[in-house]
């Protein structure tokens, strides 16, 4: 009985062998070769006809950009949302030390690494300007209110995608939780 189970084992490892001895070597170039993961696909954003409501002071949620900066920022909370596309779109309004503030509706591609304007409040501070409006851009690190890196890193976006859904960052923003903030 042991005869024949060695018997049996043996062959199926010349068949194993056999197999690998039958591919033949090509002049093909590998260094075409993309990983399924790295592939880019056809990426279409989602259209954005309709604005959300100007912010209340009561839904702004404050985030910490440099304690470099006078200015402080916040995220309108009803404003927030992560679309399908993987866009997360969002109010965000800077306010300084004298009053002044500054209300756009943006949003950040996690895949990428880009932000978008889509609307800036208007010189009466009672409606949306789309004229403003611009395409994608590289976020900027190096500037001192770098807000889009500050939510791109503390809390939109890790390896590529959002950290979760709007409730998960609206919270995470509340708590003050960043993602470095996670690993301790």
């Amino acid at each position: 009985m042991k005869a024949i189970a060695l018997f049996a084992v043996s062959a199926a490892a010349l068949a194993v062998l056999a197999g690998c001895g039958s591919a033949k070597p090509t002049n093909k170039d590998d260094s075409a070769f993309v990983y399924l993961m790295d592939r880019k696909p056809n990426w279409v954003e989602n259209k954005v006809d309709t604005l959300p409501p100007l912010p209340q002071n009561a839904d702004l949620l404050e985030f910490n950009v440099s304690e470099n900066t006078p200015l402080s920022f916040f995220i309108d909370k009803n404003s927030l949302s992560v679309g399908t596309d993987g866009v997360i779109r969002y109010t965000v309004v800077v306010k300084s030390p004298a009053g002044a503030r500054n209300v756009n509706y943006e949003g950040i591609r996690c895949d990428n690494y880009n932000w978008r304007l889509y609307a800036s409040i208007n010189e009466d501070q009672t409606d949306w300007d789309r004229t403003v409006e611009n395409d994608f851009r590289r976020i900027e690190n190096g500037e001192l209110n770098a807000y889009h890196a500050a939510l791109y890193q503390d809390y939109f976006c890790a390896n590529k995608l959002p950290t979760g859904s709007a409730k998960e960052i609206l919270q995470n923003i509340k708590m003050k939780r960043t993602a470095v903030s996670n690993y301790h």
